[in-house]
C-alpha cells in the first residue's frame, strides 16, 4: 500500500499550476519590471498594472501564450512613450491567445500595439493616443493586428494617427465594435482581410471614417465579406496629414465609407453625416500594379438604409466647383468611380433611396480629368452570400466575461 504522505506528494506533481498574477506599480523601475514580466509570464497567467503613469524608453514585447495584460482602465492606467528612444511600436505582440484590456498608450514614436501573427486576440478598453494632435510625425498605427485569424476590438478609441487609428489587415475572422476613432487619417480600415464586422462605432475628425481596402502585393491577398453598420461617420473634415507616399495620402478629406478593389461589402444602418467630400465612396484601385492575384475592382458592394444629409457640399476633388454647379450646389451621397470587373458581379448596389452620381471612367488607372460626372444608375439588390462566418469566433467574447 502506498503511504499516505508518498501519495499526497505525487497528487500534487500531477494538479496542474495555478495561473499567476504579476502586479506591476508605477515607479523608477516599472518599465523594468513590467518586461520581466511579459517575459516571464506563464500561459494563464495576468500581468496587471495599477493605476498611475508609467514613463517608458524602451518599447514592450509579448510572446507568451494565452497571457492577460490589465490595466486599471485607460484614464487610470497610463503608459507614456513620449521618451522611447527609437522609432518601434509600444507594445509588439506575436503569440495567441493574448488578451489586452484596461489601458492607455500614449505618444509612442511608432505604432501604438502591434500584434503579428497572433491569433484569437483580444483588445478591449484600450486607448492610444498622440496629445500633440493630427501630425505626420506620429505613428503610422494606434491598434495594428495583422496577419491573424480571430480578432476582436471593443470599447477602444485612438486618436492621432498618421495612416489608421484602428487598422486590422491581412486577417479574417474579425470584430470592431464599440469604439471611438478621432483625428486619424483613417479612423477605421479593414485591409486585405476577410469576413469583418464593424459596428456601432464612432468615427468623426478623421479625414476618412471607414475605410475598407484592397491592396496588391501583400503577403495575404483577397479582401471581402465585410459587414459595415450601425457606425456614427460624421464629421471628418481633417486634412490629409498622411506622410508622403502611403497609400491614404491619397483618400480625400471629407470621406465617410470608402470602398476599394474590394468583394461582398454590405453598408448598412450607419448614420453618416458632415463628409464633404462623399458619404459613401466606391472605387477601383487607381495605380499600376504586376501582382497576377490582384482585383482591383469592387464587387458587390450594397449599400444598404443608411441615415445621411443631402450629400457632399465642399469636396476635395478637382473641379469641384463646376462639379457642384452641375448638381445644383451638392453632389449626391454615393459617389462610384464608375468602373467594373467585366463579367464579374456588379460593382456597386444600392438597396435604397439614396442617390449617387457616377464619374463614369473607362479603364483603371485612368486620370479623374477624364472622367464624364453623371447620375448613378445602380441595380437594387447585391448578389448574396454567406455572413455566418463574419466576425470574431464566439469563444473571444466568453473572455471578457
Amino acid at each position: 500500500m502506498m503511504k499516505p504522505a508518498l501519495a499526497a506528494l505525487l497528487l500534487a506533481s500531477a494538479a496542474p499550476v495555478a495561473a499567476a498574477v504579476h502586479t506591476i506599480a508605477p515607479g523608477a523601475d516599472a518599465a523594468e519590471k513590467l518586461q520581466e514580466a511579459l517575459i516571464l509570464a506563464e500561459p494563464g497567467d495576468e500581468v496587471v498594472l495599477e493605476a498611475g503613469h508609467y514613463l517608458l524608453t524602451d518599447g514592450l514585447s509579448l510572446d507568451v501564450d494565452g497571457v492577460t495584460l490589465r490595466g486599471a482602465g485607460p484614464a487610470r492606467t497610463i503608459l507614456d512613450f513620449t521618451g522611447q528612444q527609437g522609432s518601434g511600436e509600444g507594445l509588439l505582440v506575436t503569440s495567441n491567445n493574448v488578451t489586452l484590456r484596461d489601458f492607455a498608450i500614449e505618444n509612442p514614436k511608432g505604432d501604438g500595439i502591434k500584434s503579428k501573427g497572433a491569433d484569437n486576440i483580444i483588445y478591449h478598453r484600450i486607448r492610444v493616443t498622440w496629445t500633440n494632435g493630427p501630425s505626420p510625425d506620429n505613428g503610422a498605427y494606434g491598434i495594428y493586428p495583422v496577419e491573424s485569424t480571430g480578432i476582436l476590438i471593443s470599447h477602444s478609441e485612438v486618436s492621432g494617427a498618421s495612416d489608421a487609428g484602428i487598422y486590422v489587415g491581412q486577417s479574417s475572422r474579425i470584430t470592431v465594435r464599440n469604439s471611438i476613432a478621432s483625428d486619424n487619417v483613417a479612423g477605421i480600415e479593414i485591409e486585405n482581410s476577410r469576413d469583418a464586422l464593424v459596428t456601432d462605432n464612432f468615427t468623426t475628425r478623421n479625414t476618412g471614417g471607414i475605410l475598407v481596402f484592397d491592396l496588391p502585393s501583400l503577403p495575404v491577398m483577397g479582401g471581402g465579406n465585410v459587414v459595415v453598420v450601425n457606425n456614427l461617420v460624421t464629421g471628418n473634415t481633417t486634412p490629409n496629414f498622411a506622410p508622403p507616399g502611403n497609400i491614404v495620402g491619397n483618400v480625400p478629406r471629407g470621406t465617410g465609407i470608402m470602398v476599394m478593389a474590394n468583394e461582398n461589402v454590405w453598408v448598412d444602418g450607419n448614420i453618416v453625416r458632415d463628409n464633404p467630400t462623399a458619404p459613401f465612396m466606391v472605387i477601383a484601385y487607381s495605380q499600376s500594379f504586376d501582382d497576377p492575384r490582384y482585383n482591383p475592382y469592387p464587387r458587390n458592394v450594397v449599400i444598404g438604409e443608411n441615415v445621411v444629409d443631402s450629400g457632399a457640399a465642399d469636396p476635395a476633388l478637382p473641379g469641384a466647383e463646376m462639379l457642384l454647379a452641375a448638381f445644383g450646389g451638392a453632389l449626391p451621397p454615393i459617389l462610384w468611380d464608375g468602373l467594373s470587373q467585366d463579367g464579374a458581379a456588379p460593382a456597386l448596389a444600392v438597396a435604397s433611396d439614396i442617390p449617387g452620381w457616377t464619374l463614369n471612367l473607362a479603364r483603371q488607372g485612368q486620370s479623374l480629368g477624364e472622367a464624364q460626372p453623371g447620375p448613378l444608375k445602380a441595380p437594387s439588390e447585391g448578389v448574396k452570400w454567406d455572413v455566418s462566418a463574419v466576425g470574431a469566433p464566439p469563444e473571444l467574447e466568453a473572455r471578457l466575461k
